[in-house]
Parts: structure tokens; C-alpha cells; sequence
């Protein structure tokens, strides 16, 4: 059943579009990835679905009992937010706010989801630690628990490994892999690394100038969009590795 369906989207500022008659579904248990190139409108349409932004026209419509409040979000992060001085604890804790409505306090079962949290990102040892204090990829691992503490259903991460270095990067694709395929956790993740996109996801949306893209992985691959921007990432990882 779909999550969340954008219909016939024209996304822009000012009355700019930047994005025009974008038309896509979200079905329960995808692993929906957004590529294209910078500037294209990926983190725009992300704010988007977040209702953080109107629409200049068409639609978003959520379903099977998905409320927008009920998203889960991992922006990208800033050099302020990186040195944010709050525990592990607080932070993830945080995340449990949508569900606080006119209580004062966390519940018992606020404070059960957020202890679920840290042991399935792996950092329960680090509850007490100061936020700032972590490496890059502990602190997407917070962020993390900290997303997985306001839904059970859709994760919208905007392009949470960049910055990390090569080993923490295949191991956070790894943990969000595994968020999907056995905790069914549905997943749309923003990453300019197309590669790795069509490696993990079962859905790609392409946007940008070059064309658009709607559909498996694996047709994806197939697709003259695809196979083009696929070449480009193996060429330019031949050239950094030469």
C-alpha cells in the first residue's frame, strides 16, 4: 500500500520552478532513493513531503494511516549542529516529541522506544556521552536513533553519509539496509552517490536536467539515464583512485 504519493509536483521558490510535473509513489517496504545533480531540487523535494514547503502545484497525499508527524527525518547536518552540547540520551530522547501532544514529560514507553533506539544503531554505550564530542559517524547513528524514535514506518534521510570516510559509510548503508529488509522500516534517502544507490535501494527517482526517472533499481540500471550516470560514477572513482 502507498505511503505516500506525489502527484503531477511542481516544486520551486519564488515562483521559480525548478522541478515540474513530478509524479511518484511510496509503497510500504521500499528503499527509495533520490539522485540527480546538485541543484537539481532533491533536498527541496524532501522539504516537501516533510511540509516544510508548499508546493507551487499538484499534490503529496499520505496513506495506510501514515500522518505527517509520523515521519522520521535525518537532515543534513551543520557545523553548529555538530557541536550541539547535549547527551546521546537527550538527543535521541528527542525524538519522541511528536508523540508528547499536551504531556509535560516523557512516558515509560517514550523512554522504552528511545533505549530500543540506541541498541538497534548500536550506540547504547554512548548514552551519557556529549553529542559533540562524537565522531561523524556516531553522530549519524544518534541522528539516526534519534529519526527512528518519531516513526515505526518512513525514514527520510537526506544524504546521511556525507563527510563519513569510506568504512563508516559502507557500514551506515549497511545499518539502513537493515532498518529496511528485516525491520521493514520503508525508507526515501537523498545520496549523490549513484552507485550505491542502485546497490541498496529497490526504487530510484532521478531528477535533474539531464532527465527523469521513476522505477526499480533494476530498470534503472537498464535505462539509458541510468547506464549514463552509472559510467560517470565509475569514471570519476577510476580518477580519484588513479
Amino acid at each position: 500500500m502507498s505511503l505516500i504519493t506525489c502527484q503531477d509536483l511542481t516544486l520551486g521558490y519564488e515562483g521559480e520552478a525548478i522541478l515540474e510535473g513530478l509524479s511518484f509513489s511510496v509503497n510500504a517496504g521500499d528503499y527509495l532513493c533520490i539522485v540527480g545533480e546538485n541543484g537539481s531540487g532533491k533536498s527541496t523535494l524532501m522539504r516537501t513531503m516533510l511540509g516544510l514547503q508548499k508546493p507551487m502545484r499538484g499534490s503529496i497525499a499520505f496513506g495506510d494511516g501514515l500522518r505527517e508527524k509520523e515521519l522520521g527525518y535525518l537532515p543534513q547536518q551543520t557545523a553548529v549542529q555538530r557541536d550541539f552540547p547535549a547527551t546521546v540520551w537527550e538527543i535521541v530522547l528527542s525524538g519522541c516529541q511528536s508523540r508528547l501532544g499536551r504531556r509535560p514529560f516523557y512516558t515509560r514507553a517514550d523512554r522504552a522506544l528511545a533505549e530500543r533506539s540506541l541498541e538497534r544503531m548500536g550506540i547504547a554505550p554512548l548514552r551519557r556521552r556529549c553529542y559533540r564530542e562524537l565522531s561523524g559517524g556516531q553522530q549519524q547513528r544518534v541522528l539516526l536513533a534519534r529519526a527512528l524514535c518519531a516513526t515505526q514506518k518512513l525514514l527520510l534521510l537526506d544524504e546521511p553519509v556525507s563527510g563519513l570516510d569510506p568504512r563508516v559509510t559502507a557500514e551506515m548503508y549497511e545499518l539502513i539496509e537493515r532498518l529496511n529488509r528485516r525491520d521493514g522500516v520503508t525508507v526515501v534517502m537523498i545520496s549523490h552517490d549513484v552507485a550505491a544507490a542502485a546497490r541498496y535501494a529497490t526504487h530510484i527517482l532521478h531528477i535533474g536536467g539531464k532527465g527523469t526517472f521513476f522505477g526499480t533499481a533494476d530498470a534503472y540500471r537498464e535505462s539509458p539515464l541510468g547506464q549514463r550516470f552509472l559510467a560517470d560514477a565509475d569514471g570519476a572513482k577510476g580518477g580519484a583512485e588513479a
